[in-house]
């Protein structure tokens, strides 16, 4: 397939569950190449109009938009705080926003959550999902994974068998997008 897609865990753990999905999602999508962001490695002071202008926006936050850039499409898998965005997440959410209005390129997405609870995750999923899908006009899939612990192992992955087949068809979906089958 030739193409470049750009994954991460929406979260600043080092043991993060969702960095680990992430991954994993990616490591599925057969002859690409991946960069796999760490939330790490753009800690920026917190957003406000006020730093904006006094300081300019971060080189930080150009160096993770141009990651998303240079990609042909995203991988996001959500960690849940208080039911919504981490606040690494969200803090860089709102830099790259400022750099220009359409922030994911238009490039189709694939948006997981995992939690080790019953919901896995599914609402800041589909926060992301509502949000985003009014940001882009490409294909947005989405999956979210309950009970991380149980249902997924890092050599074999979603263990599950209705699980798995439900993440098959909406890993399939950004596959056809990214091969510019379906929008």
């Amino acid at each position: 397939m030739n193409k470049k897609i750009v994954a991460f865990g929406a979260s600043n753990s080092k043991k993060s569950i969702n960095q680990q999905f992430a991954n994993f999602a990616a490591q599925q999508v057969a002859g690409v190449s991946i960069n796999l962001l760490d939330l790490n490695d753009y800690e920026m002071p917190i957003y406000s109009i006020d730093r904006e202008q006094a300081t300019g926006i971060p080189k930080l936050a150009h160096a993770f938009k141009a990651a998303l850039e240079a990609s042909d499409g995203i991988i996001i898998s959500f960690a849940e705080h208080n039911g919504a965005y981490s606040t690494a997440f969200k803090n860089i959410f709102d830099w790259i926003s400022r750099i220009e209005q359409d922030i994911w390129g238009n490039k189709p997405m694939l948006l997981l959550s995992t939690a080790p609870g019953g919901r896995g995750g599914k609402s800041v999923l589909d926060i992301a999902v509502n949000k985003f899908n009014r940001m882009n006009e490409n294909l947005i899939a989405s999956f979210s994974l309950p009970f991380f612990g149980k249902n997924f192992v890092e050599t074999a992955g979603i263990t599950d068998t209705t699980l798995a087949e439900n993440f098959q068809e909406q890993l399939q979906l950004f596959v056809e997008a990214l091969e510019g089958k379906k929008e």
